[in-house]
Parts: structure tokens; C-alpha cells; sequence
């Protein structure tokens, strides 16, 4: 029963987006809350930090390509810190490389997409990651 026409409802779902280009944060941003999530943006692995600890997203978008700290590096903090340890990180990337999508999972990422990813994909990716835990 693969229908078009019945939508995953992810409304409600709280998305953090990470990424240093600001065209990519506004696009994700307005494509997510038009289908009912509530968004933050961060433009940088530093500011997210703070950012996922006041927000506690149920799931994380992550650029890989920022300066200073680049998106494997943040990953690792989110692994590492208490409150975000098991939030499902989606790894952002300019290609669908295997090297990206190995080095992601080493880092703890949950999936990998290439940038700017359709929305029915990202509904998909938000439903599949989220849904065990609003059912828990």
C-alpha cells in the first residue's frame, strides 16, 4: 500500500538544524515547519551545544563541511553529552559518498542524506527516527 496521498504525520516533532550556510538553515527550516515541526538552527558545532541542551530536539540535522568545528567533530559531543546522547543525528552533506556515510557512523550518526533533501524524504527520515520514541 504505497499511497502518495496518506502523509506521515511528524507534526509536533522538535528538528535542530546545523549548518554554516544560511540559505541551507532557511530552506530546512521553512520546509520543516510547513509540515508541522517545530525548528531551532544553530550555525555552528559551538553554538549548537547550547542550543540542543535548551531545545532537546527529537532529532538532529547535521551539517558536515563548517569551519572550526566540523559536523564528525560535533557528532562526537552530541554522542558524548548526557542530554543528547541517544538523539538521532542525521549527518547533511554535498554528496552521498561512502567515505562520508562510514565516517559518519564511526562518529555515532544515525543516517546520512544529501543536501537539500526532498521533503518527502525528510518526512520519512523525521517519522522513522522519531517514531520509537513517541510510541515509548
Amino acid at each position: 500500500m504505497n499511497n502518495e496521498t496518506v502523509q506521515l504525520d511528524i507534526s509536533g516533532v522538535k528538528i535542530a538544524v546545523i549548518d554554516d550556510a544560511k540559505t541551507i538553515r532557511m530552506m530546512m527550516s521553512h520546509t520543516l515547519r510547513g509540515m508541522g515541526c517545530e525548528v531551532e538552527c544553530a550555525e555552528d558545532g559551538y553554538k549548537a551545544l547550547g542550543m540542543l541542551r535548551r531545545f532537546k530536539p527529537d532529532l538532529i540535522f547535521l551539517d558536515i563541511t563548517m569551519p572550526e568545528l566540523d559536523g564528525y567533530q560535533t557528532c562526537t559531543l552530541i554522542r558524548n553529552a548526557e542530554d543528547t546522547r541517544h538523539t538521532p543525528v542525521v549527518m547533511l552533506s554535498s554528496s552521498d559518498g561512502i567515505f562520508d556515510i562510514a565516517k559518519g557512523q564511526a562518529r555515532g550518526a544515525t543516517a546520512h542524506v544529501t543536501k537539500i533533501p526532498p521533503e518527502s524524504v525528510l518526512r520519512e527520515l523525521i517519522y522513522n527516527h522519531t517514531l520509537r520514541k513517541a510510541a515509548a
